[in-house]
């Protein structure tokens, strides 16, 4: 992961980049993200790049310094083109749809549940059976599909229906064939 660490972070024109107090800032528009920094990185700004430095070397810091400048490069490119996730509800009868900043899902219970979606995300139901996630931060918007996934992961017997992400692959597994 030091390696990684090594590589500069572009910041687009449109994203401010402020320091203040062991925080790090990024702030475009509106939205704003902030990072706490470890005492021993130094983060340093220079001409629309960010670079990182290790003050001193230990195994945990040089393994956690390559995560923290992929955390930094997210946040950077969230704010300027988004991250999105979309969900496919398989099966038959299954719908989804959005009603006053709630996802009401019916998915084969006796009951439709209902997610309230966070401030920072914005879902769409581009049909019945499709739900796109978008938002700028990459950890939410995974965490808000995996939450949804989670209310019906795909079956891998028999037909394999449930909640996948787009382009999931679920091996159907064979079943046990009661005999006559």
């Amino acid at each position: 992961m030091f390696r990684i660490a090594k590589n500069p972070i572009f910041i687009y024109n449109d994203i401010d980049v402020k320091i203040k107090n062991n925080f790090i800032y990024f702030i475009k528009n509106n939205l704003k993200i902030k990072y706490f920094i470890p005492n021993y990185i130094d983060v340093l700004i220079n001409n629309k790049t960010i670079s990182l430095k290790l003050k001193n070397y230990s195994k945990k810091n040089i393994s956690f310094i390559g995560t923290f400048r992929s955390i930094l490069n997210n946040a950077v490119i969230g704010l300027h083109k988004g991250f999105k996730k979309k969900l496919i509800l398989i099966g038959i009868g299954y719908k989804v749809s959005i009603n006053n900043n709630k996802l009401l899902l019916n998915i084969g219970y006796s009951h439709n549940i209902e997610y309230i979606i966070p401030k920072e995300i914005k879902i769409f139901c581009k049909s019945n059976n499709e739900i796109i996630i978008k938002g700028f931060d990459k950890q939410l918007v995974g965490q808000v599909a995996s939450r949804i996934r989670s209310f019906k992961p795909p079956e891998n017997y028999r037909k394999g229906k449930g909640i996948r992400y787009l382009n999931e692959i679920v091996r159907i597994k064979e079943y046990k064939k009661q005999s006559k």
